[in-house]
């Protein structure tokens, strides 16, 4: 997501220098703001006026799970940091100031210190082997997070379905707060598993509950110790799950769902659940507020199902699935397994119109964004597009004070006449792997911001085989001095050694992502700049990103495809 809905259709800033200020705030300031800008670049002000600065990244008014006074926050808010220094005040005494905190100072971080905030995130699994041999199409995945927001609102899972075959692989980009994208990736694999389970299991697995028997367990997780699951939600999230095997159980038609089916309906079903359990409540006080900080956040979701050489991608909102594919040269090329469901989808904005009445199709896309507000067409959570007015009113009224004193909840969207406006079912793209498919990339949005898809899959591709391909050195239109040629030559050199410092493929993605310069190499200056930045600014020039890299077994794959 982008600050103040500056996303894709314009550039980022570029990465500051202390001696001068963003054009992305200087243009909408005062100029006694923007004397005092640099104050709150080097962090001497930023936790006062920080929110001011920018709002989230979906929301043009959003709800702040941090912050202890909780405010409705507009593009045209910016100007309110105008009023931190009046016009009344020493206008020389914050010149002097000006100097004294723009005076150039270098404090880079060294290349352990970059290293270690890259891996602080990541890890990895291989899929153990059997009798020596490897059965699993899937070889293993990397994967990391690089927040931006604090605290970050992206998720990630994995995990290998146990009662049934094949793996699950997910990331979840939450926005106006992390509570929806933690509850998500916390339930939506249960909900897949049992969708995909035999009915006679669902019998068996109901009847052990009953009876206070063991049950079985439905997923392997493979999970990073900072992805953690909310323990005091457990009995609660258990409920709903059984509510939902205790209708499949008695609609079953002897049949077991196809894996598009059941994809589907576990998202509809969970984001059913997730609206309703906000509704009902929980006579447990903690557990009451947090019900209600899922549905009003929201979340996209991007998963994958790999089962042998089949592959499913249910995508919501706008992560993405990329394949990479190597060809018979050994070059690498992109196939796209998801579509974006925002404003640049033609097909998604006419769906979106269709819904509603004739008389709000201008008012139901603005500004590229639904009711001029919100980023994705699709997402979980956020009922305040989904619920109706007096729901909403009824709920937020009868609900704990920390949410009936927060105005962005009371709010309600612009133009709002006809709801449901959004929907969480995920739309399903199938692929046969071949043995040419060699890895799959699932990311969040803060990964296709700043990098094209072949450069993400030629990265990805050069590192996991150790094989590059060098293109004729570009330097796109900009003249360079011998000296600056021989500089980009031996750039290009260390780029091949540097490979080897990472030991994990979404690690390798992420230095690119954030460190690349105009040549498509890492400048280590840049990356460090990048991950100096204060958290109150981090999200001014990049969003959260998450990555999971999933590498593919080619001599599995192509048994399969001689069988």
């Amino acid at each position: 997501g982008s600050p103040c809905g500056a996303r894709r259709t314009a550039a980022r800033p570029q990465v500051p220098v202390r001696s001068s200020t963003p054009t992305l705030l200087s243009d909408a300031m005062s100029a006694p703001a923007q004397l005092l800008f640099p104050l709150i670049r080097n962090c001497e002000l930023g936790r006062i006026c920080s929110a001011a600065c920018y709002c989230h990244r979906r929301h043009l008014c959003c709800l702040s799970t941090h912050s202890s006074q909780n405010s409705l926050r507009y593009v045209p808010q910016i100007r309110t940091l105008a009023t931190v220094c009046r016009p009344k005040e020493n206008i020389k005494q914050l010149i002097q100031i000006r100097k004294y905190v723009t005076t150039p100072q270098r404090c880079y971080l060294t290349p352990p210190q970059v290293n270690s905030i890259l891996k602080a995130n990541e890890y990895s699994f291989k899929v153990p082997e059997f009798d020596g041999k490897n059965v699993s199409s899937v070889l293993g995945f990397d994967s990391n997070q690089l927040p931006a927001n604090a605290p970050i609102e992206d998720r990630r899972s994995a995990a290998t379905c146990l009662q049934t075959r094949g793996m699950l692989l997910g990331v979840f980009d939450g926005h106006a707060g992390c509570a929806c994208a933690q509850a998500v990736s916390e339930r939506l694999f249960y909900y897949i598993a049992v969708s995909l389970l035999p009915p006679d299991t669902l019998i068996e697995i109901e009847n052990a509950v009953e009876s206070g028997r063991a049950l079985l367990p439905i997923l392997q997780w493979h999970k990073h110790p900072n992805d953690y699951f909310s323990k005091e939600a457990s009995k609660l999230y258990f409920n709903s799950l059984r509510t939902y095997w205790q209708e499949l159980i008695d609609l079953h038609s002897g049949e077991t769902m196809d894996v598009k089916e059941a994809l589907i309906n576990a998202f509809k079903r969970l984001d059913n659940d997730l609206s309703l359990e906000a509704q009902v409540g929980d006579p447990n006080s903690f557990l009451n507020y947090w019900v209600l900080r899922v549905a009003f956040s929201g979340a996209t979701a991007c998963v994958a199902h790999v089962d042998g050489v089949d592959l499913h991608v249910a995508n919501t909102g706008d992560s993405r699935a990329l394949l990479g594919v190597q060809e018979e040269d050994g070059s690498w090329s992109a196939v796209t397994l998801s579509n974006d469901h925002n404003a640049q989808n033609e097909s998604e904005v006419k769906r979106l119109k269709s819904e509603h009445p004739k008389s709000e199709e201008k008012s139901v896309v603005k500004q590229d964004r639904l009711l001029g507000l919100l980023m994705p067409f699709r997402a979980f959570g956020d009922v305040k597009f989904k619920w109706s007015i007096d729901l909403q009113k009824r709920v937020v009224e009868s609900g704990p004070d920390q949410l009936n004193d927060n105005e962005y909840t009371k709010f309600v969207p612009p133009n709002y006449h006809s709801p449901p406006y959004l929907t969480a079912e995920p739309e399903v793209i199938y692929h046969k792997l071949r043995p040419k498919d060699k890895f799959l990339v699932l990311a969040t949005d803060g990964l296709w911001e700043t990098m094209h898809r072949q450069d993400v899959v030629k990265i990805v591709g050069e590192y996991l085989t150790g094989v590059h391909h060098q293109q004729p050195l570009s330097v796109g239109g900009y003249k360079v001095t011998l000296a600056q040629m021989h500089g980009l030559l031996m750039e290009r050199r260390a780029r091949i050694s540097s490979v080897f410092e990472d030991q994990n493929a979404a690690t390798h993605l992420i230095r690119h992502a954030v460190g690349n310069n105009e040549f498509g190499v890492v400048d280590h200056e840049r990356l460090s700049k990048m991950l100096s930045l204060p958290e109150e600014l981090a999200r001014m020039y990049r969003d959260d990103i998450s990555i999971i890299v999933v590498q593919f077994n080619s001599h599995v794959i192509g048994a399969h495809s001689q069988g």
